[in-house]
């Protein structure tokens, strides 16, 4: 509250008019208002039953007046802000003017006990994990039988509310990632990628209207691993970063821009929180990933280590090949990709192998089922 209030006063003396009010707190005024009721409601009657030892402890009426009122759903809507709310923050704290915001006009304060705001935001996420725990003490001590078969089914019904909401936090998170690396990734046309093919100008708009750059947008798709590797070509090394996703690997050339993320040209880019720090200081360096080949899917994707006599003779440390194969079982693309210690190497191959494991046992668990009728659903 001293963070919002804070900002509310400054933006009051036209200061920080820019900054987004609910796209940081969300809901916080409303969510500190219910919870702060439950809490006093809740004490008066302990204290209450403290005061008067023969009157019995009617917890039932105001568990069933919070958890069935608005208590989870005020810590839901604010919880599914709260990964955009920590995007957001990530970058206005590189502006001066928000900068001194936070720390001269808030972290300073007593109150704030020497945390920051991302440290504070969090919180009503730890609180709602804890709602279950409360219930279950509650449950254990209640010595009425239908009272605990209700405080159970409470118990039950929030545990199950948290679950959903990890899963639409999760899914927030991911779609977020996929858009920010839709800006960062570039695909070359086919003709700019591999100067044997020739197409005439009158027909690249065609083509262009049917490029693959939406591949990523699918919001389903997971990315399980990513990395800067070096690829050893013919006459150079070249720096590159791979995308490792649940279907298929994407090798990206290195590329960096003069012109960086926050400029006075660009304005304010957001850098999402969940990519790896090494990419999200290529994206403020104003760096891009141009796509070197075409995705190779998982099921076309044949791994293999190098053997210790290249590395004597070729100088090949921490290598690792990679062969793209298609439908007929030929090769048709191999990349020699080495990593910066034999740590990672390992972890590189150890990532390809589980997900190609993974991909695998999901296509044929799709083909086992799909000669089964599937089951009529109950809400249609």
């Amino acid at each position: 509250k001293i963070f919002m209030n804070t900002l509310k006063y400054l933006q009051s003396n036209e200061f920080l008019l820019d900054v987004d009010l609910w796209r940081l707190f969300a809901n916080l005024e409303e969510l500190n208002k219910i919870s702060l009721s439950f809490l006093k409601t809740f004490f008066e009657s302990v204290k209450e039953r403290v005061s008067k030892s023969d009157s019995p402890m009617d917890f039932s009426s105001i568990l069933r007046k919070f958890f069935q009122g608005d208590l989870c759903q005020t810590h839901q809507i604010y919880c599914l802000n709260y990964t955009s709310a920590v995007f957001y923050l990530e970058n206005l704290r590189q502006r001066e003017d928000f900068g001194i915001y936070l720390k001269q006009w808030c972290e300073q304060n007593e109150q704030c006990k020497r945390l920051h705001l991302p440290e504070l935001l969090v919180a009503p996420l730890h609180r709602l994990t804890r709602y279950p725990l409360l219930l279950n003490n509650i449950w254990k001590r209640s010595t009425d039988q239908t009272e605990k078969g209700f405080i159970w089914a409470l118990k039950e019904k929030v545990e199950k509310s948290i679950r959903d909401l990890e899963g639409k936090v999760k899914w927030l998170d991911n779609f977020q990632k996929f858009r920010q690396l839709q800006e960062v990734i570039i695909w070359p046309q086919v003709w700019d990628r591999d100067k044997r093919f020739f197409v005439p100008e009158c027909l690249k708009q065609s083509l262009r209207e049917n490029s693959s750059e939406n591949i990523l947008s699918s919001a389903n798709r997971l990315l399980l691993h990513e990395g800067r590797l070096t690829l050893a070509e013919s006459t150079r090394l070249l720096d590159v970063y791979l995308f490792l996703f649940d279907d298929f690997l994407l090798i990206t050339k290195i590329k960096r821009n003069k012109k960086k993320y926050g400029g006075s040209d660009t304005g304010l880019i957001p850098v999402c929180p969940s990519l790896t720090p090494e990419l999200q200081s290529f994206i403020r360096e104003g760096g891009f990933c141009t796509v070197l080949d075409q995705p190779i899917p998982l099921d076309r994707l044949v791994l293999k280590n190098t053997d210790p006599v290249h590395v004597t003779v070729f100088s090949l440390r921490n290598a690792f090949l990679i062969q793209h194969e298609n439908r007929y079982r030929q090769c048709i693309a191999v990349f020699l990709l080495q990593a910066a210690t034999e740590t990672a190497k390992k972890t590189w191959m150890s990532q390809i192998e589980t997900a190609i494991s993974s991909y695998t046992t999901q296509r044929e668990t799709k083909k086992s089922t799909a000669f089964c009728f599937p089951a009529e659903s109950s809400e249609i």
